[in-house]
C-alpha cells in the first residue's frame, strides 16, 4: 500500500511540476531563440527516429521517369523553395526565420548533416514521408492533404537531382507553364 501511495504522490508531483513550466511562461517558444542543446538533442532525435520508423516500409516506386523530374521540379519551385531554396541560394526570408531551420534541400545530405554514407532508398521513404505527412511545429506542412501519391513521388524524384542542378538547369526544369 505504500508503494502505491509513494507511486501516486511522485506521479501527482510531476504533473504539478509539468503543469507549473507550462503555465509559468518560462519556456521560451520564440522561433528566433534557439533551444538548449539537450533540448534540441531530444527534438531531433525523436523526429528522426519517428520518420525512420514510419516509413521503413513505404515501397519506393521508380523514379527514373523524366516527366516525374518536371512534375516534382514545378512543385518544388511553387511550395518548397522559399524554405528549402534554389540552386544558388543559401538563404531566403523564409528559411532565416523558421526555427528549426529547414534543410537546404540544394546540398548534398552529408553535407548538410554529417553522414557519409546514406541508404538511397530509405532516403527516398523518408521524403516522401515528411512530404505527405509534414512535421508537427517545424513549418513543414502535410501535403498528402492536398496532393496524391504520384504527385509527391514527383516531388521526391525531384529531390534527388536538386543537389546537382545548376541554377540555369533548376530554372528549365521548374518553369510554370
Amino acid at each position: 500500500m505504500k508503494i502505491i501511495k509513494l507511486f501516486i504522490a511522485v506521479i501527482l508531483l510531476i504533473i504539478s511540476a509539468i503543469s507549473a513550466v507550462m503555465y509559468s511562461g518560462i519556456v521560451n517558444v520564440a522561433a528566433d531563440e534557439p533551444h538548449t542543446d539537450l533540448v534540441y538533442w531530444l527534438l531531433e532525435t525523436t523526429r528522426e527516429k519517428s520518420i525512420e520508423v514510419a516509413a521503413q516500409n513505404i515501397d519506393v516506386p521508380d523514379l527514373s521517369d523524366p516527366e516525374l523530374l518536371l512534375t516534382g521540379g514545378m512543385d518544388y519551385e511553387f511550395m518548397c523553395s522559399s524554405c528549402h531554396l534554389k540552386p544558388g541560394r543559401n538563404q531566403s526570408d523564409m528559411s532565416l526565420g523558421l526555427y528549426p531551420s529547414p534543410p537546404n534541400l540544394t546540398i548534398k545530405a552529408e553535407e548538410h548533416d554529417g553522414h557519409k554514407h546514406r541508404d538511397s532508398t530509405q532516403t527516398d521513404r523518408k521524403n516522401f514521408w515528411v512530404i505527405k505527412h509534414g512535421i508537427k511545429a517545424s513549418g513543414m506542412p502535410a501535403w498528402g492533404k492536398t496532393h496524391d501519391e504520384q504527385r509527391i513521388w514527383a516531388m521526391v524524384a525531384f529531390l534527388k537531382r536538386l543537389p546537382t542542378l545548376t541554377p540555369e538547369q533548376y530554372q528549365i526544369l521548374t518553369a510554370l507553364d
